[in-house]
């Protein structure tokens, strides 16, 4: 598999389910939210993730938020972090990780 993967498979929720779902997920994952999840896709601009207890629900973590000379999570990775905001047009959860903050303190 390329480094850079798209989400897809059985661990991505189906496009038509998070769209559905989008109402829901911004409910249950408010602003300040703290998530976990495991990275199911990554490119260049960031990484996605499966969040636990939210099956339809993708989250992003983009790049803009990592400290520079950070790397993005693997692939696999079980990561956390905090909603920063959602994103309506694309039905994301945007988030910054934990592990981004730790190195900005």
């Amino acid at each position: 598999m390329d480094e850079y993967a798209w989400p897809t498979g059985p661990e991505a929720p189906a496009a038509d389910a998070v769209r559905s779902s989008w109402a829901a997920t911004v409910a249950a994952l408010p602003v300040g939210t703290r998530i976990t999840g495991e990275v199911i896709g990554r490119q260049r601009f960031g990484v996605f993730i499966r969040i636990d207890g939210v099956p339809n629900a993708i989250a992003l973590a983009e790049i803009t938020a990592m400290p520079h000379g950070m790397d993005l999570p693997a692939l696999g990775a079980f990561v956390s972090g905090e909603v920063i905001c959602h994103a309506a047009h694309n039905h994301q959860v945007k988030v910054r990780l934990d592990e981004w903050l730790a190195a900005d303190e």
